[in-house]
């Protein structure tokens, strides 16, 4: 049933769409414009997903039932933690909210709660890390900013 995937490849369009706008809406970084600022990533991922959204719609798979079992119910896990990521992002900050994500998707997919959740803390450190150092973007710390050295 092709009809499935043209559905969720115009929604995804729209979704790529609103979600660059929204990117392209970041205020300029002071000192001017740069080459890579914050809107570069997400505008890359928009670019992505609409890309990939055109392929569901034009080459959509023969053989497509929506998973409505427990691999469903898993999808909906997945797209509720994910919401509550960005809601706690800011308040968290970065590394405890990405360890909190990380570690229930881990958990959820199979793996034990502990490597599940070290995984987390491990990526939401190694992240915070790279983008802070190496790209000069700085991420919410949350009420890891009482640890920040000056």
């Amino acid at each position: 049933m092709t009809f499935n995937d043209r559905i969720f490849g115009v929604l995804l369009i729209a979704l790529a769409v609103a979600y660059g706008w929204g990117a392209s809406q970041f205020p300029e970084p002071f000192g001017g414009a740069e080459g890579v600022g914050p809107e570069t990533f997400p505008l890359l991922l928009s670019a992505v997903l609409a890309l990939s959204s055109l392929y569901l719609i034009v080459r959509p798979d023969p053989d497509n039932a929506w998973p409505w079992s427990r691999t469903g119910i898993e999808l909906v896990i997945a797209v509720v933690v994910l919401i509550a990521y960005t809601a706690l992002l800011q308040p968290l900050g970065f590394i405890l909210s990405t360890l909190l994500a990380v570690g229930t998707l881990c958990w959820r997919m199979g793996a034990s709660p502990v490597r599940a959740y070290v995984t987390g803390g491990v990526a939401g450190v190694v992240v915070f890390l790279v983008f802070n150092f190496a790209l000069d973007l700085a991420l919410p710390l949350g009420p890891l900013s009482l640890l920040e050295v000056s």
